[in-house]
């Protein structure tokens, strides 16, 4: 494992090698670094991770999130049905969580560089178009921000 000054700590209850195949499945350049069966390493696409088998006492929740930025809508979508496949879910505004309760923020780089670039009313469509999406469709932000 890279020497990272903060590493993402995840506590399952007893779901840490599963969880961790299934991340490293889904992003590029990942994988699992050491698994000492209570405690398991990995690498997301260059980010250090460890996840804990540490009983059912903590469970995840919405206030903790992890947000990937993507290049493309191809990107978004793969990334998107994945994580909210075999007993995910969809959230609203590019959130989603992953089968083990784990949250997400699916976000375009144009998202972004909208909000930087655009003036006051753009933005403000473009925000408006985000409230009516889950998945964000970088499409219609387009469409939003040149109206």
């Amino acid at each position: 494992m890279k020497f990272q000054k903060i590493i993402p700590y995840l506590w399952f209850d007893n779901q840490a090698q599963e969880a961790s195949k299934f991340y490293c499945s889904i992003f590029e350049n990942s994988e699992i670094t050491s698994d000492g069966g209570m405690v398991i390493e990995f690498v997301l696409d260059g980010t250090n991770f460890i996840a804990l088998n540490g009983g059912p006492q903590f469970k995840f929740n919405e206030a903790v999130s992890f947000y990937v930025l993507c290049d493309s809508q191809e990107e978004i979508d793969q990334l998107w049905n994945k994580l909210t496949s075999d007993g995910g879910s969809e959230g609203r505004c590019s959130w989603c969580k992953d089968k083990f309760g784990v949250s997400w923020q699916i976000v375009p780089k144009r998202f972004i560089e909208m909000m930087k670039t655009g003036t006051p009313e753009q933005t403000q469509r473009v925000i408006g178009a985000m409230m009516k999406m889950n998945k964000m469709i970088i499409e219609n932000f387009e469409t939003a921000f040149n109206e």
